[in-house]
């Protein structure tokens, strides 16, 4: 506590330039303030402060000593606030994007829950699959499934993700399970695909992200509908964790080339960078984290 005493009244100081008019802030003698800066000054084996009856200059150390506690007090004043507004209850509306498959299976659903818990919140929810601008369209949180590349943006991953091959059991009984990558060509692989994109899924091979051209007799731009053809026995598919974790671990889909999984997108909920995070952004993204970390919750069919 001394320590931290003598750093502050070092700052107020060197901000007031004057022992005097600090001391008067504080309501005691200018005595009491000498004797800090004394404290301190043989605390740290340097002369911060060149005084006399008239002015206060600081020192070249002190002027670099300054600009430290400067930003110690300054951070300390924003964990206190932070851990204020931490016992406030969160209020207002909450604008969040998610794209649509994975909003329609992952976030909508929770969002309910979510009000119960905060009833002085609203939430509006847009599912779209293109990357929306935060700070152009007003958007408080966006979940992407993707790698981070905006500086002007923050991250926090909510939970990990990967892609896989998967198939129906009676699709591998009847054309076989692929071992190879090599494999993929003799099996119908059911595409997603966009206006003038070519095809392709994306594995681990020889250390290397390698991006295979694949083809079968169905493509579609709904990742929901591949998941449904390869539910129904139509062909191989490479599709999320998130989207087929619940079908695996019932057996109604099954997992193949996983030797050969790249490594997956995860799943972020990511803000404009802000120096205060408003409670209501932050209590979001903590509902759905604790969510997601629950082992169960993606067995839920």
């Amino acid at each position: 506590m001394d320590h931290f005493k003598q750093i502050s009244t070092f700052v107020d100081v060197a901000a007031k330039s004057s022992l005097t008019a600090a001391a008067r802030a504080e309501g005691i003698a200018p005595a009491v303030i000498g004797r800090r800066l004394d404290a301190l000054e043989e605390r740290l084996g340097i002369k911060l402060l060149q005084r006399s009856t008239r002015r206060i200059a600081l020192t070249d150390e002190g002027l670099t000593f300054l600009e430290d506690c400067q930003r110690i007090l300054a951070d300390l004043e924003s964990a206190e606030a932070a851990v204020a507004e931490r016992s406030a209850r969160a209020r207002g509306h909450l604008l969040v994007s998610a794209p649509a498959g994975f909003g329609r299976q992952h976030v909508a659903p929770l969002i309910p829950s979510f009000l119960a818990e905060h009833r002085d919140l609203s939430v509006t929810l847009n599912l779209n699959d293109r990357i929306v601008d935060l700070i152009g369209e007003g958007i408080d949180v966006a979940i992407r499934i993707a790698s981070l590349t905006d500086s002007s943006l923050v991250g926090v991953k909510l939970a990990t993700n990967k892609r896989v091959v998967v198939a129906s059991p009676d699709y591998l009984r009847r054309h076989g399970t692929p071992a190879s990558l090599d494999d993929l060509a003799k099996h119908n692989c059911l595409a997603i695909s966009s206006a003038g994109s070519q095809p392709g899924w994306t594995f681990r091979q020889n250390g290397k992200n390698v991006t295979l051209k694949i083809s079968g007799n169905m493509v579609c731009n709904d990742g929901a509908v591949l998941h449904e053809w390869a539910l129904a026995g139509k062909g191989l598919a490479w599709r999320s964790m998130w989207e087929v974790g619940a079908a695996i671990e019932a057996g109604r889909l099954i997992t193949v080339l996983d030797d050969f999984a790249a490594p997956g997108n995860d799943i972020y909920a990511v803000f404009a960078q802000r120096r205060h995070l408003p409670l209501r952004i932050r209590v979001f993204i903590d509902f759905l984290r604790s969510a997601y970390a629950d082992p169960h919750y993606w067995r839920k069919d």
